[in-house]
């Protein structure tokens, strides 16, 4: 068993690697696999090859910036899932379920409709852009959540009820801002909510990528703390963990990954709440395991997904949060079947 581990690890490695040369060789132009590592070879070491300007613009301008910024979409919302699940003790939790998607997006949609008026005029969009729009959406729906949850945020359900209730009343105030936009923002608003990672360009990677790193660490340093909660609250207490400021601190760096993450691709559902089942199955409940595969699988499950948006529809680029909806629920109905059976 300690030898299985390690070979999962670097076998899972590989395939993260295989895959992001496989994503970028598809597309509407496809290049070979040398193509590819002639390209790759040009950005980091600044080498001479055969390799046209043009494709070394579609693989190097347009190709892995997207593939990068799924790898950290992926990996973030997975392993902020499988926290989630860890500190609720709930295996239904996720990013969505407590409202910080919801509270991200509804920040994100407010600051780009206005942004698109008056206020860029004003000179204010440098301030409240989009991800500061999705930070304070975030920031908001912990805030909400706890108020909500009142004395009973020590109560785990009383939580995950208080979760879903703003996560309905943000999603019913986004789709509000969207119905009093104009026509032109509306449909943009609309597009972005369905998650794309189409356009993201280099500059854009450096905030996610710190985000999803130095978050990650700071999940991994309390893991031994969220794996004592594990074992129930009233023993954790007595054991030294902090729980409630353990919880509290653990859902803001969520919200931090989540809104981050929502400011930059939009709305991206199922993926924090089927990653960790699908690790889970692989290698057990050890939350150290569990984090780490999360962040593993998620970016391989979340490029894949973006090939897919890229292939199923000739000439056409379906929302990515499409794709994992669809998969998400259709995971799930085999997993209800598998324990119906059962």
């Amino acid at each position: 068993m300690n030898l299985r581990f390690p070979a999962v690890v670097c076998l899972t490695i590989g395939l993260l690697l295989l895959s992001i040369f496989a994503a970028a060789a598809q597309g509407s132009f496809s290049l070979s696999w040398s193509e590819v590592l002639e390209g790759v070879s040009v950005c980091l070491w600044n080498e001479q090859c055969d390799v046209s300007p043009i494709q070394q613009q579609i693989l190097l301008d347009i190709r892995l910036p997207r593939i990068l910024m799924a790898l950290l979409t992926g990996a973030g919302l997975a392993i902020t899932g499988a926290v989630l699940q860890s500190v609720t003790r709930n295996p239904l939790a996720d990013p969505y379920l407590f409202g910080i998607s919801s509270g991200a997006a509804l920040g994100a949609v407010l600051a780009m409709s206005l942004m698109s008026g008056a206020i860029t005029a004003t000179g204010l969009g440098v301030i409240f852009n989009v991800t500061t729009g999705a930070l304070a959406g975030g920031a908001l729906s912990v805030f909400l959540m706890l108020t909500l949850a009142g004395k009973s945020a020590v109560q785990v359900e009383k939580l995950l009820l208080s979760g879903v209730a703003v996560s309905f009343m943000l999603s019913a105030f986004t789709s509000l801002v969207i119905y009093y936009s104009t026509p032109e923002t509306a449909s943009t608003l609309l597009f972005w909510l369905m998650g794309s990672f189409s356009g993201v360009d280099w500059s854009e990677l450096l905030l996610p990528f710190g985000t999803v790193v130095l978050g990650s660490a700071i999940f991994f340093v309390f893991s031994r703390w969220l794996l004592v909660m594990q074992l129930g609250e009233e023993s954790a207490a007595t054991l030294g963990v902090p729980v409630h400021a353990l919880r509290l601190g653990l859902l803001l760096v969520s919200s931090a990954i989540t809104a981050i993450l929502v400011a930059e691709v939009g709305g991206i559902g199922f993926v924090g709440l089927m990653i960790p089942h699908i690790v889970r199955l692989l290698v057990g409940n050890q939350l150290q395991r569990v984090l780490l595969m999360s962040l593993l699988v998620g970016a391989i499950f979340m490029i894949w997904v973006d090939v897919l948006a890229h292939s199923l529809l000739q000439d056409q680029v379906l929302p990515v949060g499409i794709v994992t909806s669809a998969l998400g629920s259709l995971f799930f109905f085999i997993i209800l079947k598998r324990r119906q059976s059962r």
